[in-house]
């Protein structure tokens, strides 16, 4: 058969089972594009390369599986590095192609010419610049391998305008790209590592993003309550078990609760599974769970002992640890050590800090999470208004928090709502933003009322940069630098210019009503929530402190 490089793009994204694509199209792309009006995979036209790769993330965050988005040479592959870095820090799978000037102009300082390959080198798990149309029948297939394979990341495939152009003859399609085999622990470290927890009087269980990627949520519930291990979460671990869980303590370090870090001061044999040790979730490193064992389960062996030395390295899949330990430990009912978190728990409540208030953060949050399904995927940006989601609001189940948590990219929300959206036809999705992250990609509104999605966007709106502010207030002596916003937009007034839904709670006469409306109407809605902007994110870690020496919170309850 004969086709040209950008025929056998399309056909193989879609026989990988690529069913949407966000981009922008440019003139170094425009064959791939030419191709794609004959395929069924549906493109979405973003307003920005960087919404099209938090589009792809979200896609690929609810599925687990690789997502795809186009770039263009130039500031096309260049708007895209954002997304690509975030998806890096955050082990998303992801596969964005992008066009790159003919191969004998390389080098040539050509009109759109960026040196694609260099500059994603360090925020890709592997990354190809395609020297052949040949080349394509392998590359493309093995793009997706990577991304899935072991610790999934994004990969990039840059691909010049004449190897799209070009046509070649071939014999057969080959396979798509499929995970290669998850790596399986030793059976010498896995019976060593029964016998740590066997003889362990208080072991807590430490769990990431790790944990939701190879899909064994449902052991670490079996384990933790066969056990009686308590389990504590990252940002990214949020949602491996249900908020309500007798065992869940809940999420640990710089915003996490009190009685998660108390309860990580005692333990004595620390399971981290799927975890980077994040400075976020340590604090000061040195001192963070200073009377423990460390065993250190990752699929990404370059991270075990990488920060903090572990007693016990396993260097493998968490699910087959996680099914082989469920055979080797015997139930444990650790009655102290259930007593003490118990006791823990009870010194440093957190629903007393839950207001009833719509008007106040923690109340808003409450109210959205009990017109919601329990399944509802919600997005976040990154500030304040994470750490009061990632605090307070009832997630219970895997793969329904979106949110920034390596690189902490402000602009991510919206358009990873979008991205879960598509994923999800027909299932409300809701993204939780600030008034300063909100403008970092506000232009994806039009892409929002183009699909008419239905996406509710909540802006809790302080008229500052908040979590800059109260670091400012805290620990810079009160000195508010750049910080404030001298013009807050009418959020409500600007949706609606983009052809959306928009409402100001600030000005309805019954605010529940008008929330549960933007949250169960049909299509788009934005939501503008005016709220105190002196309000506090408690407790908080101060940078470089230990997780014991956390301040506010307690004068909140």
């Amino acid at each position: 058969m004969k086709k040209t490089g950008a025929q056998i793009i399309v056909e193989l994204l879609e026989r990988q089972g690529i069913r949407t694509v966000a981009g922008i199209p440019g003139g170094a792309t425009l064959p791939l594009y030419d191709a794609l009006a004959e395929s069924n995979i549906r493109h979405v036209l973003t307003r920005h390369e960087q919404g099209a790769g938090f589009m792809a993330q979200g896609m690929a965050r609810v599925t687990g599986k690789a997502a795809v988005c186009f770039g263009t040479s130039g500031p096309g592959a260049t708007n895209l590095l954002t997304a690509i870095a975030d998806a890096r820090l955050d082990s998303i799978p992801m596969v964005a192609i992008t066009g790159q000037v003919p191969s004998s102009m390389i080098g040539t300082d050509a009109f759109q010419e960026v040196d694609t390959y260099g500059l994603t080198l360090p925020i890709t798990k592997h990354n190809f610049l395609v020297r052949s149309t040949e080349e394509l029948l392998k590359v493309i297939p093995l793009a997706f391998e990577i991304a899935e394979s072991g610790r999934p990341g994004p990969v990039v495939v840059d691909i010049p305008k004449d190897v799209q152009t070009r046509e070649i003859e071939f014999e057969a399609w080959p396979e798509p790209g499929r995970p290669a085999a998850p790596i399986a622990p030793d059976a010498g470290t896995m019976a060593r590592m029964a016998q740590m927890i066997r003889e362990a009087k208080r072991p807590v269980l430490y769990i990431g993003g790790g944990i939701t990627a190879s899909g064994c949520c449902a052991e670490l519930r079996e384990l933790a309550r066969k056990n009686a291990i308590p389990v504590a979460c990252t940002l990214m671990g949020l949602g491996t078990m249900a908020t309500d869980d007798p065992l869940n303590l809940g999420m640990l370090g710089m915003h996490g609760s009190r009685g998660t870090n108390y309860a990580l001061e005692e333990t004595d044999l620390l399971i981290a599974m799927g975890v980077r040790f994040d400075d976020r979730a340590t604090g000061k490193l040195e001192e963070f769970c200073p009377q423990a064992a460390i065993i250190h389960v990752d699929i990404d062996k370059s991270e075990i002992d990488k920060l903090r030395p572990s007693n016990l390295a396993v260097a493998a899949d968490a699910a087959l640890v996680m099914r082989q330990l469920l055979a080797l430990v015997e139930g444990n009912e650790r009655t102290d050590w259930m007593k003490r978190i118990a006791h823990l728990r009870a010194l440093h409540p957190e629903d007393g800090r839950t207001p009833e208030d719509i008007r106040h953060p923690l109340g808003l949050i409450r109210a959205v999470a009990e017109t919601l399904d329990p399944d509802t995927v919600v997005a976040t940006d990154v500030g304040q208004h994470q750490m009061w989601v990632a605090q307070s609001y009832p997630f219970r189940a895997p793969r329904t928090l979106l949110t920034s948590g390596g690189l902490g990219t402000m602009g991510f929300g919206m358009p990873a709502a979008i991205g879960a959206a598509l994923a999800q036809p027909g299932k409300r999705v809701v993204c939780f933003s600030g008034d300063g992250s909100i403008l970092m990609n506000i232009q994806e509104l039009a892409t929002l009322a183009d699909l008419g999605l239905p996406v509710t966007v909540i802006i809790l709106n302080n008229g500052h940069l908040g979590l800059v502010r109260q670091q400012q207030e805290l620990f810079y002596g009160n000195r508010i630098t750049a910080s404030k916003f001298a013009t807050t937009p009418d959020f409500a007034a600007l949706a609606r210019a983009f052809g959306l839904r928009g409402m100001n709670l600030a000005h309805a006469d019954d605010p529940q009503t008008a929330l549960a409306d933007a949250l169960t109407g049909e299509g788009p809605c934005i939501v503008d929530m005016p709220i105190d902007y002196a309000e506090n994110v408690y407790p908080m870690v101060p940078p470089g402190a230990a997780n014991r020496d956390m301040i506010g919170g307690e004068a909140n309850a």
